[in-house]
């Protein structure tokens, strides 16, 4: 995370971006990953969509079964090495997928590209 806020400091110093623009962006690297809640009966989708950002229609929009990313992610730890164990950016993968698989739904990312004009979301249904 210091990488990302050196990135933004450097960014803001070369005018690139606003002061107000490098405070929102710091403030939501300080914000939690993942914003869940738990329902019963579990979620069944994981849906991937990339918005215009311009227009607003849908440039992707891919539904996955939670069964099917399960078995992908049981087949994919096998070749993680032992240190990195499941990790990405301090997230465990396995228990943020073993919380979905017990009912947590919600958006999981949001991140928009002003440069390309996008917006990506991924959210457990």
């Amino acid at each position: 995370m210091e990488n990302e806020k050196l990135q933004i400091l450097k960014m803001l110093q070369d005018n690139k971006i606003s002061a107000d623009e490098a405070s929102r962006l710091l403030t939501a690297l300080e914000e939690p990953q993942v914003k869940v809640t738990t329902t019963a009966g579990g979620a069944k989708w994981i849906r991937v969509r990339v918005t215009d950002l311009d227009t607003g229609k849908a440039k992707v929009n891919v539904n996955l079964p939670i069964a099917l990313i399960d078995v992908a992610l049981n087949i994919g730890m096998k070749f993680v090495p032992e240190n990195a164990m499941g990790q990405i950016n301090g997230v465990d993968v396995q228990q943020l997928f073993d919380a979905i698989k017990q009912g947590a739904v919600g958006k999981l990312v949001e991140v928009e590209d002003d440069d390309e004009g996008i917006r990506v979301e991924v959210i457990v249904e």
